[in-house]
Formats: C-alpha cells, sequence, structure tokens
C-alpha cells in the first residue's frame, strides 16, 4: 500500500510557503547559494569527491574542457583541440597565462599534472573509464597530446570531470579564489585576463562574488521559503518532497536535472544469506518496484529492475526489465522459497540498510521493510557511514554508454560482490571495432553482472534545485551539473 507518512513528512515545508516574502533587501555585489550537505563536502581534497565537492572543484580547478551551464563540453585550460580521423589521438592548444605556481601554462605542467589525476584515480571506476588513455605527451609550448589505444567516444566528456582538474600542489587556475567563512565559503571570480583568457570591460558590472552555505535539507528548504536564498542545490530522491512542497502548487521555482544512472542497493557484506546469488535475487524479485514508485509520487521517475537501463545509447536490446510477466505474488512464493531456510532464524534474517535521512528515504524504507517482510526478512535502518548488508547508491551518470554502468560494479571498483566474468566481456567490448561484436559483447557482460546480483536496481536517479526567478544562469541539463560562474552573473 502507498506511503501515507510520506505527505505528512513534507508538510512543515509547505507551511513555510507561507512565509515566502513579497521583497528583500539584496547585496548585488554577492550572491547567496545553498548546497544540501555540509562544509566538510565543500572543502574535499583528494579524487573521491562527492556532488558538492565536484561543483567546488569545478569552480576552483580547472581541466583541459569543463561543462557550461547547458552540459556541454567547452574550451577550459586547452583554448582549441583536434582529433585524428582514427580517434586515437587527441592534441590540445594550451591557452597562455599562469598557472596555480604563478608560472606560464605549459605541454610539460598539463601533461605532469594530468598524468598525477590518473595515478590517484586509481582502483575507481572513473580509472576505467580512462583506461583507454596510453599515453600523455608534451609537445612545442603550449600543445599537448593524448593518444588512445583504442577510441573512447566519451573522452572529452571524462576530460570535463572535476576529478581531471589540472593542479599544481594542490590549486588549480580558477575561475574563483576561495575564501572559508563559519558554516560558508566566499568564492570570488578571477579576471579572465588573469587567467589567460581576453579581458571583458563589462567584468566589474557583470560578475558578482558568491557566498556558498551548505544547510541540511530541511534547513535550506526553509531559507528559500524565508527569502534569504535564491537558489538550492544538490537535491536528491531524498529530499525533493521537500523541495516540491516549498515550490508550491505551482513548482515554479523547482527545477530537475533529466538526469540518467543508479539508485538503488548496492550489497557491501557477501556474507551469510547474502553470499548466494539466487539469495540475493530473492530480495531484488521481491521488492515491488510500481508500488514504491506511487509512494514516492514523483513526476517521471522511472522504476527499473534492469542494471543498463534501456535508455543508455548502446543499452543491449536484449536484455529486458528482469521477471516480466511474472506477477508480484509469484514473485515472492519463488523468493519466499529460496529463503525459507534463512527466516526460521531472526539475526540471520535481519539485514543492515543503509539510508540518508530524509522523506524520500522514509518512504523507500518503508516500502522495502513491508516488501522484504512479506518474504520472511527484517530491516534494520543504519546510517549510511555505519557498518551495513545493504547501501543505497545514488550516482547520476558521467556519460551515456554502458561502459559507465558497467563499470561501476567492476571488481577493480573495489566492489565486494562483483563478477570477474562480467569484468572481461566489459573490457573486450571497450576494445571491440565492430559494432556487433561490441553489443554482443555488452549484452553478455551484462547478463553476468545481472546473474551476480550484486546491485538492486530500483529506478532512476533524482536531481532538483530551488531556483528563484531570474537566474539565467541556471539551466537544467541531463548531468545535472551547474557551473558556478554562469551563476556569479547578475541578473539583467
Amino acid at each position: 500500500m502507498p506511503n501515507r507518512l510520506y505527505p505528512v513528512k513534507v508538510l512543515a515545508a509547505c507551511l513555510a510557503l507561507l512565509a515566502l516574502p513579497a521583497c528583500r533587501q539584496v547585496d548585488e555585489d554577492e550572491a547567496e547559494i545553498t548546497v544540501i550537505g555540509s562544509q566538510n563536502e565543500l572543502l574535499e581534497a583528494g579524487l573521491r569527491l562527492s556532488d558538492n565537492g565536484r561543483l567546488v572543484r569545478a569552480a576552483t580547478a580547472e581541466g583541459l574542457v569543463a561543462f557550461d551551464s547547458e552540459g556541454r563540453v567547452v574550451p577550459a585550460l586547452a583554448e582549441r583541440w583536434i582529433v585524428t580521423d582514427d580517434g586515437l589521438s587527441y592534441i590540445f592548444r594550451l591557452r597562455a597565462g599562469s598557472d596555480a605556481g604563478g608560472g606560464p601554462i605549459s605541454g610539460e605542467k598539463a601533461r605532469d599534472a594530468l598524468k598525477q589525476a590518473l595515478a590517484g584515480l586509481r582502483g575507481t571506476s572513473l580509472a576505467l573509464d580512462l583506461d583507454g588513455i596510453s599515453e600523455i605527451r608534451a609537445m612545442t609550448g603550449r600543445v599537448l597530446e593524448v593518444r588512445l589505444s583504442r577510441p573512447v567516444p566519451d573522452l572529452l566528456d571524462l576530460l570535463a570531470q572535476p576529478e581531471l582538474a589540472l593542479l599544481d600542489r594542490g590549486r588549480g587556475t580558477g575561475p574563483f579564489q576561495l575564501r572559508r567563512e563559519k558554516g560558508a565559503i566566499i568564492l570570488r571570480p578571477v579576471a579572465p585576463e588573469k587567467r589567460g583568457l581576453p579581458e571583458d570591460p563589462t567584468w566589474q558590472e557583470t560578475i558578482r562574488k558568491l557566498r556558498v552555505t551548505p544547510l541540511e535539507a530541511d534547513a535550506a528548504t526553509k531559507a528559500f521559503a524565508d527569502g534569504r536564498t535564491d537558489i538550492v542545490m544538490g537535491g536528491t530522491l531524498v529530499d525533493y518532497g521537500l523541495g516540491r512542497a516549498v515550490s508550491g502548487i505551482s513548482q515554479r521555482f523547482l527545477r530537475s536535472d533529466a538526469v540518467a544512472g543508479l539508485f538503488g542497493l548496492v550489497i557491501v557484506n557477501g556474507e551469510g544469506l547474502l553470499a548466494r546469488a539466487e539469495l540475493r535475487e530473492a530480495l531484488a524479485m521481491a521488492i515491488d518496484r510500481d508500488a514504491l514508485a506511487a509512494d514516492l509520487g514523483i513526476p517521471g521517475w522511472m522504476p527499473t529492475g534492469r542494471l543498463v537501463p534501456a535508455t543508455a545509447g548502446d543499452a543491449p536490446a536484449g536484455i529486458g526489465e528482469r521477471w516480466s510477466g511474472i506477477d508480484m505474488a509469484a514473485r515472492r512464493a519463488t523468493a519466499s522459497q529460496r529463503l525459507a531456510k534463512w527466516t526460521k532464524d531472526p539475526d540471520a534474517a535481519t539485514l543492515r540498510i543503509a539510508l540518508p535521512q530524509g522523506p524520500g528515504s522514509d518512504a523507500v524504507f518503508a516500502r522495502l521493510e513491508a516488501d522484504l517482510g512479506a518474504v520472511g526478512l527484517r530491516l534494520r535502518r543504519v546510517a549510511m557511514n555505519a557498518a551495513a548488508d545493504l547501501r543505497l547508491v545514488d550516482a547520476v551518470a558521467r556519460y551515456g554508454r554502458a561502459d559507465w554502468y558497467l563499470n561501476q560494479f567492476a571488481c577493480n571498483a573495489g566492489r565486494p560482490v562483483c563478477s570477474a566474468t562480467a569484468d572481461r566481456r566489459a573490457a573486450d567490448a571497450r576494445a571491440a571495432t565492430d559494432p556487433a561484436k561490441r553489443a554482443e559483447l555488452l549484452t553478455e557482460a551484462e547478463a553476468q553482472l545481472t546473474m551476480a546480483n550484486g546491485y538492486i536496481p530500483l529506478g532512476t536517479p533524482v536531481r532538483w534545485a530551488l531556483v528563484r526567478d531570474p537566474q539565467p544562469g541556471f539551466v537544467a541539463n541531463p548531468r545535472g551539473h551547474h557551473p558556478l560562474l554562469a551563476l556569479a552573473r547578475r541578473p539583467k
């Protein structure tokens, strides 16, 4: 049955709409942006970044290329590039200017910084996405070549990731300078001519600094309702109801990004009940995803039991939704039969599930508790950083092909439950030049990974923001990435 508690959870946020002021004092030299999260996320170092960490890294350090406000790849440290006809060489011409250490930008420094970034990504799924890079060469002056062992159609999308920013002893080249304050960070834009770009005579009149304040979702949406911020970013399925409530009946302020990716449960303890693939499958088949969609009530949310969604650009055509044509009663009967040995012992039949706090998580837990309870299992909810058996995965795809999904669950990416056979098929698919052979290998890879049952898909991720008009720098896009420099421009 639908989760009756979910609407109650957002009632307080809905009441906050009544406090929305008709006008307020505005500091024309500073824009207030609120992100849902913590200050620790905003100040993350290294290359294992949260969404908020990626937002700030993109604001304070540049890679060869970047994403604009519509999610398109645009020049950054590289002012232009060419690709050879065979797709195996990308040659970048770097812009003139100074690096973070004050010296001139050069091919040698860019080569060393990119190699350092790639080395730091070892053991991650992003490293697998980039494993087609065979050599990085500094050429004459400000020219850099990236050579590939195989075509990588999404190379520019990957090089635009904030993790691939080129750092000099941990520092980047802008477009902002960061200063910490208690409970916030201040981002001051760096003038174009100081970054090796043409001078903009209107810069001072059109650009303002940003104050980025991290808050929990309920406090962030209340700040928007009270008129203390014009933008709230970083919303997910977990807190979507709060944003929808504050946006009012017209939903005028709510902006949703049509993102693709993963939203489901990863097996993090492959022992006991979860040691066998057929028992892990029993959990997956007992979940009523259509009922979960009704509980959540999120427009456009697509439930799925498939690892690679059909919307992926090269999703294997021979694989569809699991258990199609089998009604829920039959699925649960099969699951109950498989689990019968374990459900006799209350301790063995209790699973710890790690979920973040929020009304969306409450709805997800209530649905899972009911559905898995129907086959004799018990759930205990724990915090995201606690020891668990199942943990929520909520990730936006970096690019739109099947490889990204398969690489997320590779053994080399540190997943406790994985399939070496699936990894080999996926690697062969990446290297295949014949489209038919690649499609065959992708089908085999997804089938093997599905049979491993190390991940229980639930549906698509959700990304949302609250934006008070006018904010022309904010554009909903399928990457869910919103560069802060565009938001620093004063509304006309």
